[in-house]
Parts: C-alpha cells; structure tokens; sequence
C-alpha cells in the first residue's frame, strides 16, 4: 500500500546548518526536533530524511561519517520517543574533489531521486506526501516528485539559497513545529 510520508531535510531543519557537519560534536539539535518527530510518527506518517552531503565528495569527511550521523541522530530521537523510518542521502557532486563521487546525479535534490529510491523502498506515495527543508532545492525536489514542499525560514533567519526556476512551496513557515502543524492540518493520512 503506498501511503503519505514526511521527507525531511537534516541540516537546517532538524538539525541546525553549521556548514559541512564533520564532526559529531558540532550537532546542535532544534528543541522542537524530538516533539515534532514524535508527534509526526503518533499521526501515522513515515518519517524519512533525505540529505544533500556534498562534503562527501568534497573530501571533506568519508562517507561513512554520514552514517555515524545518522546513528547519533537515531539515539537521540529514540531517547525521546522518536524515530526516523529512514535515512537516503546524496554524497555526489559534479564539482567534486573525490574522483568516485564526482558526477551530476538524480538523487541530488533539487532532483527526486532520494524520493523516489524511498517510494520504491518503502511503499510511499510522493503525491500524498509533503518534502521540508530549509533549501529552495528542497521545494524543487518535492515538485519533481510530485509531492507538495515547505519551506522553512530556519528559525527565523533569511532563506538559506536563491530561488530555483518557478518552483513555489505550498507554504513558507519559520520552523519545523510550525511546518509540523501545516502538514497535521492539511495532509490527509488515510
């Protein structure tokens, strides 16, 4: 059964952005992070995360320290009741200094490919489902897959990145607690 799914970006949406995240310790978490999951998987939705880490292929960390992120994340999300369903990211970039993940490639957003990997994988509906981030590549990989996308403000600061082509978020709101209670109020779950 393909069912509605929350896709949410990491850095700047559950976590705050502190540039290339390449160290364990520099984590700072939102306070409404926890809450917001939680209260995301009590409602039914599947909660994955897709992330850009261009860092990647930047040399800046290895791969694998994606995943040791991913892993801290888990815990604390699971201290507070929360969990993540998945977690699909993209290590390419076509400007890469790492020769193997140097390459344009579909799952970097604002292409679908995180999306879509996750539909397949996971029996998701993109049409019935809604993409945060804090990225105007968010919203353009929502419109890719035919999902509806808001666009956080990230605590209130400016947008993080300029706007890509025409593509238009359903909503811009200032955090996720507030995208949280868009996505309560208008997304149908049945």
């Amino acid at each position: 059964m393909n069912r509605p799914a929350v896709f949410l970006d990491r850095d700047g949406t559950i976590i705050e952005d502190v540039g290339y995240l390449d160290s364990l310790d520099r984590i700072v978490w939102y306070p409404w992070s926890v809450d917001v999951v939680r209260a995301l998987n009590q409602a039914g939705f599947p909660v994955v995360v897709i992330t850009n880490q261009a860092g990647v292929a930047r040399g800046y960390f290895p791969e694998t320290f994606v995943h040791e992120v991913h892993r801290a994340l888990d815990s604390h999300l699971t201290a507070g009741g929360a969990r993540v369903d998945a977690y699909y990211y993209c290590p390419h970039h076509a400007d890469g200094s790492v020769a193997a993940y140097r390459r344009a490639c579909e799952c970097r957003k604002p292409g679908c490919g995180m999306i879509t990997r996750a539909a397949a994988d996971l029996g998701l509906d993109p049409a019935r489902s809604v993409v945060v981030g804090d990225a105007w590549s968010d919203i353009g990989a929502a419109r890719a897959a035919g999902a509806r996308g808001l666009l956080l403000r990230s605590n209130g600061r400016r947008l993080k990145d300029t706007r890509g082509g025409d593509v238009e978020p359903d909503a811009i709101v200032d955090h996720l607690a507030a995208a949280a209670s868009w996505i309560l109020t208008n997304v149908d779950r049945t």
